[in-house]
């Protein structure tokens, strides 16, 4: 699973005969953005009117809805708040802030409400959906500002979540595992709060575009390069790219948490994952790569119909879990992310 050289060979060639009907049918229900469609409302219109998924979501403790505080000067966040079953995770449990993928322009709470519940789920743990402002109509860093507001709401909140106080985790999918890391960056900056562990799944973390696996992934995967330049656009605007809060990557990774990572090796992002993963380790912090050579970009989505996504779910579990008996906070040394 740990996989911190990557093999000679692209695994742009290597798509799981098993996941190629998903990837297809998702590429075929996607708006194509940067394309046919360079329009934020119009991309949004075209993948609500997509089919909703077959069957009732997965069942967890309680959902519930409510406001939060944003930044200074801006508007409430709106969040959905998942409690497990109590009768199977009793007691305090890991609290996840979890911001949802989709460029930084689409999806939200709905899009993400199943992937969300699974990892509920499976980990035990209460989770926090953030509805973050979208861009272009709130650009760089509005989004990053609200994942660091959910997060401090969550680690003031923790005994009215029943969450155990030193097991606070961020978590994201592609462009929300990019809000997830800001958050911490932020969090580092400004005092806290403290936060066990970071999950990234499939993370956007540089906005270069210059890795070797936006060029052998560039499409036939679900997501493309194309897709992605204008993501980063409607999200930075006029903003430098470099900076450390729009691109991760370039941070230092100084006193952040330890991290478990989930990469799709058919995936432009494939790349930036393995290097936050070198990035982290080589700093000291422990970090998890769970790397999934045959998979593409969103595939843990489909954990219950895809036996490999159900397997890196599982896993995935069992990492946030642990955070009950083996969490580590900014500045303490040792431990282990998976």
């Amino acid at each position: 699973m740990d996989r911190p050289d990557l093999p000679a060979r692209p695994f742009a060639d290597r798509l799981d005969p098993a996941a190629r009907p998903f990837a297809d049918a998702l590429a075929a229900a996607f708006p194509d953005v940067g394309g046919g469609v360079t329009d934020a409302g119009e991309a949004r219109r075209i993948l609500a009117a997509a089919p909703a998924p077959p069957g009732p979501p997965p069942a967890v403790g309680s959902v519930e809805d409510r406001e939060v505080p944003g930044p200074p000067g801006a508007p409430p966040l709106a969040v959905r708040v998942y409690r497990p079953d109590p009768e199977r995770w009793p007691g305090p449990r890991p609290t996840v802030v979890f911001c949802h993928g989709g460029g930084w322009v689409l999806c939200g709470l709905d899009s993400h409400d199943a992937t969300v519940r699974a990892l509920c789920r499976a980990s035990g743990a209460v989770f926090v959906s953030v509805d973050y402002r979208r861009a272009p109509e709130s650009r760089f860093p509005a989004a990053a500002l609200d994942a660091y507001a959910a997060l401090c709401w969550a680690g003031a909140h923790l005994d009215e979540l029943g969450a155990e106080p030193a097991a606070l985790v961020v978590a994201g999918d592609s462009a929300g595992a990019n809000l997830a890391v800001a958050s911490l960056l932020l969090a580092r900056e400004r005092g806290g709060p403290a936060v066990a562990l970071q999950v990234l799944l499939y993370p956007a973390l540089d906005a270069a575009q210059d890795s070797p696996s936006y060029r052998t992934c560039a499409r036939g995967y679900f997501l493309t390069a194309a897709h992605l330049r204008w993501f980063w656009a409607q999200y930075l605007g006029p903003a430098d790219p470099a900076l450390p809060l729009a691109s991760p990557l370039h941070a230092d990774p100084a006193g952040l948490p330890p991290a478990h990572l989930v990469v799709a090796g058919c995936d432009p992002l494939r790349d930036e994952g393995v290097a936050y993963h070198r990035l982290l380790a080589g700093s000291g912090i422990a970090s998890t790569l769970d790397l999934h050579a045959g998979m593409f970009h969103g595939f843990l989505a489909l954990s219950g119909v895809l036996p490999e996504a159900r397997q890196a779910m599982e896993r995935l579990g069992g990492v946030i879990n642990s955070t009950l008996n083996r969490g580590k906070n900014f500045g303490e040394g040792g431990g282990d992310a998976g």
